[in-house]
């Protein structure tokens, strides 16, 4: 299955709001362009628990992880809970496997109400994404209230989510080979 140049996963469990707003409409600009980049809403579909069966009815599990691994690059973008990332997005991170972000380039955007946990998300995404051994861009974006108006990103904010976009992608043409954490064993 070939995948999207960019995907976007934003890893949220409630209603759309701001922050997906924000991501659709920076997909959509590059979609504009010509650009292959799609956006999945957490809040949307249904990701069984980690270590678990499969839910009653089925769920959308094995179609996202596989649309994660078919992906040029990857996004991940994260409401701020408690200082981190949200559970339900570390819930499908517990079920990507190792290849299918091994050595793939990795944007992190994150959204919280004030500045004041601008690195929580990031922080702890980073330390995810090492264990994968993925390609994670050095610089981040993170949004606040302060970046709306009215619900709508502020021309900054949509700039910022705009260059997160195309440094991850131009990240992806890279040529590194990296080997994960969840690789590396004792003495070798």
């Amino acid at each position: 299955m070939s995948g999207p140049a960019v995907l976007v996963v934003l890893g949220s469990a409630t209603p759309p709001g701001r922050f997906r707003r924000a991501l659709e409409e920076a997909v959509g600009r590059a979609v504009a362009t010509g650009l292959d980049a799609r956006l999945i809403d957490l809040a949307e579909v249904r990701i069984g628990p980690a270590g678990a069966q499969p839910l009653e009815g089925g769920d959308d599990t094995a179609a996202v992880v596989e649309l994660i691994g078919s992906a040029r690059a990857v996004v991940l973008a994260t409401p701020v809970y408690r200082g981190s990332l949200t559970g339900s997005l570390k819930n499908l991170l517990d079920h990507v496997p190792v290849e299918a972000l091994e050595g793939k380039a990795v944007g992190i955007a994150a959204m919280g109400a004030t500045q004041h946990h601008y690195l929580g998300a990031d922080r702890h995404l980073r330390d995810v994404l090492a264990w994968f051994g993925a390609v994670v861009a050095p610089v981040g974006s993170y949004l606040s209230s302060a970046d709306f108006v009215d619900g709508a990103p502020s021309p900054g904010a949509a700039a910022e989510l705009d260059a997160l976009l195309a440094d991850t992608l131009r990240l992806s043409s890279g040529a590194l080979s990296l080997r994960p954490l969840a690789a590396r064993r004792p003495g070798g």
